[in-house]
């Protein structure tokens, strides 16, 4: 009987040593801010589209190489006239409801992004003018000129499918529950806190999905999101504070990743959204001249971010093919600042500037607050949560916005969005009809030269109207621990949890 009891103690021991190794798998991602609306449509933060990262498959992805890959779609093919896109899909692919993921809701996801009221997308695939079903697997996007960028834009948000089934039951609340056909489906989330979501079984790629659960933490302070990496409370932490890095490079139990980015970090000036509009710094442009004379690029990347970043002035960085360089950024020059506000007559202006929360974002604020000042300009900082900043934005209730772009693979995502006049991101009302048309000139052909001359044109425009003063590039700086692997950092900066494997 004692042989019994101990075969079966043994057995005991086994199963349960085999249950744990079954266990569940959970990944716990902090995000330096709450993303908005889980909704393709309608959202806009970069922390969204990490989320969506788990949650939505594209028509198109991209490569750490910058190539654009299919996705949900198996491939593409022009026009003679580059005036229509005709893409296939793959077969078999279905949505977290179980629904097909077919033309017809490829068309109805396009159309959506087109039609809804307060789709941020509709300026990034405006010139789409029709979509035909060619068959359950084939699609043609009509233009109504040549555009460039198209393939682009739906390797983000633009290109994200949604079920027809869902959005239409659930209309504008959508984005409480998202229906995708990405490799994990939406279980919760509560506000300022965690989005959970489970892997979705009948996910089209499922064996490249190896974690069961994922969990996104909204943690503001990066110190305080590498303090719960090091106590083990997070797996991967986006967004690590560039003062950091040295420390982490030092330690054996966390590792390091980074890309530059393909984003900026602007202070964006509101010249006519409203009546905050209507102040010395939004309706002279000297103004805005003196306060960039006022600001030394590079004395900010050294101070604030230990020289981690790119410093700019443009929608793209200096190494970008599509960088004008006919429009240099100017040197610091404190004494012609001091002339141009002389000039305009108001030597001591006053502006508030509104920034999001968290501690680079605060510190760089502060910089550039000291340095305006020695200019004669008094910034005061208005520090607010993110998501509510960028709506305050929208509304024009801000005479100055320090934000941050995450950028796209195609200058013009960094760009038509917020130049153009009326576009959903043009916070600040800009409007210069020279500017327009060479935006709509740069999207109608794929010549890179010509492209650039385009680019050279607005960017020199840019510099006179100074609407937007762009002062850095980021480079994506991430932290995980080492029982995770498979994680690729790519320059846009997303999350991609699909190939992930925790030990």
């Amino acid at each position: 009987m004692r042989g019994f009891f101990s075969v079966m103690m043994l057995a005991g021991v086994l199963a349960a040593w085999a249950g744990g190794a079954m266990a569940d798998t959970t990944l716990r991602i902090g995000l330096a801010e709450d993303p908005d609306i889980l909704d393709p449509t309608l959202a806009r933060t970069y922390v969204g589209r990490i989320v969506f990262a788990g949650i939505c498959d594209k028509l198109f992805d991209i490569t750490a190489d910058l190539k654009i890959v299919p996705q949900l779609a198996t491939g593409y093919s022009w026009s003679a006239d580059n005036k229509a896109l005709t893409v296939t899909l793959r077969s078999g692919v279905r949505f977290q409801d179980g629904e097909p993921m077919d033309a017809a809701a490829v068309k109805y996801s396009i159309e959506r992004h087109l039609k809804m009221p307060g789709s941020f997308r509709k300026t990034e695939i405006g010139a789409v003018t029709s979509v035909d079903v060619v068959d359950d697997h084939t699609v043609r996007l009509s233009l109504s000129t040549p555009f460039a960028p198209l393939l682009a834009q739906l390797t983000d948000r633009a290109g994200m499918i949604v079920s027809p089934k869902a959005a239409e039951a659930a209309g504008d609340k959508f984005g409480n529950h998202p229906v995708c056909a990405g490799p994990y489906k939406f279980v919760e989330r509560i506000a300022q806190d965690r989005i959970v979501l489970d892997k979705f079984a009948g996910y089209w790629d499922k064996d490249n999905v190896h974690i069961d659960k994922v969990i996104y933490r909204s943690i503001p302070d990066s110190t305080v999101r590498l303090a719960n990496l090091r106590a083990g409370q997070l797996d991967f932490v986006e967004r690590i504070a560039a003062t950091d890095v040295k420390g982490i490079q030092r330690e054996k139990k966390l590792q390091l990743a980074t890309v530059v980015g393909l984003g900026w970090d602007s202070i964006t000036i509101n010249l006519a959204n409203g009546d905050m509009a209507k102040n010395p710094l939004g309706q002279d442009r000297r103004m805005r001249q003196a306060l960039e004379l006022s600001l030394d690029r590079e004395a900010i990347n050294q101070v604030v971010f230990e020289g981690q970043f790119l410093p700019g002035n443009q929608w793209v960085s200096p190494q970008n093919p599509y960088y004008a360089r006919n429009a240099l950024a100017p040197k610091r020059d404190v004494a012609r600042a001091k002339a141009l506000l002389r000039e305009a007559g108001v030597p001591n202006p006053s502006f508030t500037m509104m920034v999001g929360i968290g501690p680079e974002n605060e510190r760089a604020a502060q910089v550039i607050q000291a340095m305006a000042k020695e200019a004669g300009f008094d910034v005061k900082l208005q520090v607010t949560e993110f998501a509510r900043a960028l709506d305050l934005a929208t509304q024009g209730r801000m005479e100055a916005f320090f934000v941050a772009w995450s950028g796209r693979t195609d200058p013009d995502g960094n760009l038509y969005s917020f130049f153009a006049c009326g576009a959903a991101l043009n916070y600040g009302h800009y409007c210069n009809q020279d500017v327009e048309k060479e935006l709509d000139l740069s999207r109608t052909t794929a010549d890179p030269a010509e492209r650039l001359k385009h680019y050279e044109a607005i960017a020199a425009q840019a510099a006179k109207d100074a609407p937007i003063i762009y002062l850095f590039h980021r480079k994506w700086i991430y932290a995980y621990a080492p029982k995770l692997s498979g994680f690729t950092p790519i320059p846009d900066g997303l999350v991609r949890v699909k190939g992930l494997a925790l030990q």
